[in-house]
């Protein structure tokens, strides 16, 4: 008798338990949905072509690519970068005019991801201690595409955007 109650209870706690997990991880349908954000401030409901590299070839990223890169930077840049701004340093935002302005410029897709492989101050001249490192196994280069194609989107379209003012 003891044996089945301690088996029932167990029981109910494997069910609890799963059923908790699944209401706490979003459905593939829910991951797989763009972020309002990304329709209302970024302008894109359709894919948008952004600037793959300095060659002018570009690539189109799609809501759903844009929206997995705002929730790349609110998990591991918005406690620096603030709506485009740089605490650590507030001289060096990231709006377009300050990435482009940069030594090497950090105004296209693959510019910043090997910024973001190897961070280097605004002048180039040296590693930049207030960034991290992002190695392939934290971030893969899709992660950091669209990690990037949401700060290029960003600078682009949101209003205030890495600037004092928003």
């Amino acid at each position: 008798m003891r044996a089945m109650q301690w088996f029932k209870s167990v029981l109910m706690g494997i069910v609890l338990w799963g059923a908790i997990a699944l209401l706490s991880f979003p459905s593939p349908s829910e991951a797989a949905s763009p972020d309002p954000y990304v329709a209302r401030y970024l302008r894109a409901t359709e894919p948008i072509p952004l600037e793959l590299n300095g060659q002018g070839e570009t690539r189109l990223f799609s809501p759903v690519e844009l929206s997995a890169g705002k929730r790349l930077f609110e998990e591991n840049c918005k406690n620096c970068h603030v709506g485009g701004v740089t605490l650590p340093n507030p001289l060096v935002s990231l709006s377009l005019e300050t990435l482009k302005g940069a030594n090497p410029p950090r105004d296209t897709i693959d510019d910043l991801v090997a910024f973001l492989r190897q961070p280097m101050t605004y002048d180039g001249t040296e590693e930049a201690l207030e960034c991290r490192q992002v190695p392939e196994a934290w971030m893969s280069r899709d992660q950091l595409e669209n990690l990037s194609a949401f700060i290029l989107r960003a600078a682009q379209k949101t209003t205030g955007w890495g600037t004092e003012r928003f």
